[in-house]
């Protein structure tokens, strides 16, 4: 069946020497694989390899087979073009880690268009702000919402955060967020990217915060795995 779809490039790896196998999130479909035969080397072709960077908004238009098998592009367009996401380095290692974020985190095929709608509006807004340096912080810790465990705000006065429950508490373990850290993380909670350059964090805060959150997804989501580009991440914005 050929379907058109918005979707957003969240992975894609080289196969053999001319194919690519992108994983896109789709605002009707959910997450998606294509296989993009002979890309690498076609130089008219009408899919171009270089639509398939990380975050790239798109307009497929693609046989889905629905059995969780590699899916066939007809048409692919650039949807949304960014002015700066490539360009400025910052930028572009935030893009680079939030795409290896969503590959781990999304891990249903089922569609969800309020997800898919804070993809794209929180892209667009990376791309047209310059105060970008706890974008990646916020966007994670909002991420949760839709992935079903964002912090229950119940008790915010409790001196822990329990990152295995998900809510502030009064009793003391291994895995809480305390003192000066949470007081740091609470600045993040219930608000959003239009406040966001109110926000002082030191670089340093910035490391503990995004290594809490990394955490607090690792405990939540079965399978997740540490994206290989944090380290990048971490010496650009260090």
């Amino acid at each position: 069946m050929i379907e058109t779809t918005k979707a957003i490039v969240i992975n894609t790896i080289k196969y053999g020497d001319t194919s690519l196998i992108a994983t896109c999130y789709t605002e009707k479909y959910g997450k998606k694989t294509y296989m993009l035969k002979g890309v690498l080397k076609a130089k008219k072709a009408k899919i171009k390899a270089a639509y398939f960077q990380p975050l790239t908004q798109l307009n497929l238009t693609a046989n889905h087979n629905n059995k969780g098998n590699l899916n066939s592009l007809r048409d692919a367009e650039v949807l949304n073009f960014y002015n700066s996401v490539y360009t400025d380095l910052k930028k572009q290692s935030i893009a680079l880690f939030l795409a290896e974020i969503l590959y781990y985190s999304i891990q249903e095929e089922e569609h969800n268009a309020d997800l898919f709608q804070y993809l794209e509006t929180s892209f667009l807004w990376l791309d047209v702000h310059d105060k970008v340096s706890n974008f990646h912080l916020l966007f994670l810790l909002n991420l949760t919402k839709f992935l079903g465990f964002y912090p229950e705000l119940n008790h915010v006065e409790y001196p822990y955060f329990d990152l295995v429950e998900g809510s502030f508490t009064t009793k003391k373990h291994s895995q809480v967020i305390l003192g000066e850290n949470l007081v740091q993380f609470k600045k993040l909670l219930g608000i959003n990217f239009d406040v966001l350059s109110q926000i002082n964090f030191s670089s340093t805060n910035r490391q503990t915060i995004l290594n809490m959150l990394i955490k607090y997804f690792e405990l939540h989501l079965s399978g997740f795995k540490k994206p290989k580009s944090l380290p990048i991440l971490k010496s650009v914005f260090n």
